[in-house]
């Protein structure tokens, strides 16, 4: 019990030190809720509200705090939408998704890497997201089944939008994306009558591996 009230003190400093970087309160009333120290290996609980990245394995890591709380605004989800996350690692950044888009929305995320699959779906059952789906598979094609989607949040780097996920997203929806190898930035995709491209700011993510991605 003291462990639990030591980890929503730490939450709410995080949450305060976001607010200080212009994050919208919805977002930040989301990441209030989500406990981050359940989507981090257990040896590195110490350091869940810490403002940056952590490994989780694999190569993988959970990113920052603020890098989560920037996708999730700009992808100004709401109440009932249906969202592809491609990249589920921890489940963490899934689970501020759900948060956000209520009992009544879903998100499908797809993992390439069979080891975080089991270890999303096990973090996010203990942290009781039921809204969330989590499937094995290469990220860059998306996942045709469910669509058309809302929105469309990818957690890792692709050398380019792969056309599928264009393909799978609604019109007037809106895609967010880290884009390049070694130099990334961070596009902000809104699928209107074209293609509109809104780069947001200067990123760094593990690569996104598929058909589409990187080899």
């Amino acid at each position: 019990m003291e462990e639990e009230r030591e980890h929503e003190e730490e939450r709410r400093g995080m949450v305060d030190i976001l607010r200080g970087q212009g994050v919208s309160e919805r977002v930040l009333e989301a990441m209030m809720q989500v406990k981050r120290h359940l989507f981090v290996p257990p040896h590195l609980s110490d350091q869940a509200y810490t403002d940056y990245p952590l490994p989780i394995g694999e190569g993988q890591t959970i990113s920052a705090p603020h890098m989560v709380a920037m996708m999730c605004d700009y992808l100004a989800l709401k109440k009932g939408e249906k969202v592809l996350e491609i990249g589920a690692g921890s489940g963490y950044h899934a689970a501020v998704i759900a948060e956000l888009i209520g009992e009544k929305g879903h998100v499908y995320s797809v993992e390439r890497i069979m080891w975080l699959v089991k270890y999303s779906r096990e973090n996010l059952k203990r942290a009781g997201y039921t809204q969330v789906t989590v499937t094995s598979g290469d990220g860059t094609l998306g996942l045709p089944e469910h669509a058309p989607y809302d929105k469309i949040s990818v957690t890792c780097a692709a050398p380019d939008v792969p056309p599928p996920l264009l393909e799978q997203l609604k019109v007037d929806g809106k895609m967010i994306i880290p884009i390049g190898r070694y130099m990334q930035e961070l596009y902000l995709v809104n699928k209107r009558n074209g293609i509109e491209r809104e780069r947001k700011c200067d990123v760094l993510f593990v690569p996104l591996v598929g058909r589409y991605g990187f080899r």
